[in-house]
């Protein structure tokens, strides 16, 4: 069994009193879902996640690794694939896809955010993220 490693990040600002949160659709499935990709050499997780984010979505972000919520999948036949995700706040937030992989980017209040995202996994994360962020909303 091969094991592969991407790491990522829930991306959000704040706009006015609402939380937004970023969903890119990938080129590879079109399926919609975080800025991610894989550790590269001898990459710490945390460096794989900010290099993911700005090649992506051309976005510099503050990177909270007091959020971390790791998925595991099988991608393919014989192998396991672990995804680490961390919270991270857009610094600017205009966004532009990496043409390469990224087909359309958009900004989503949770409750729109959370239908659009593709795969139940990441809905979970998305949803860890809003329980992780609640306690510093009501400050």
């Amino acid at each position: 069994m091969k094991k592969e490693k991407s790491c990522g990040a829930v991306v959000y600002r704040m706009d006015g009193t609402d939380l937004e949160v970023l969903l890119i659709k990938h080129k590879n499935g079109g399926h919609w879902a975080f800025p991610k990709g894989h550790v590269e050499k001898k990459e710490t997780e945390s460096e794989t996640a900010l290099r993911e984010i700005k090649e992506e979505t051309g976005l510099k972000v503050e990177l909270d690794t007091g959020f971390r919520k790791m998925v595991t999948y099988s991608p393919k036949p014989n192998v396991m694939k672990d995804v680490i995700y961390f919270a991270a706040k857009a610094k600017k937030d205009h966004a532009r896809p990496q043409p390469e992989e990224v087909l359309e980017i958009c900004w989503k209040v949770p409750e729109e955010a959370l239908p659009l995202i593709t795969y139940a996994t990441d809905r979970e994360v998305l949803q860890a993220f809003l329980e992780y962020l609640r306690p510093s909303q009501e400050k």
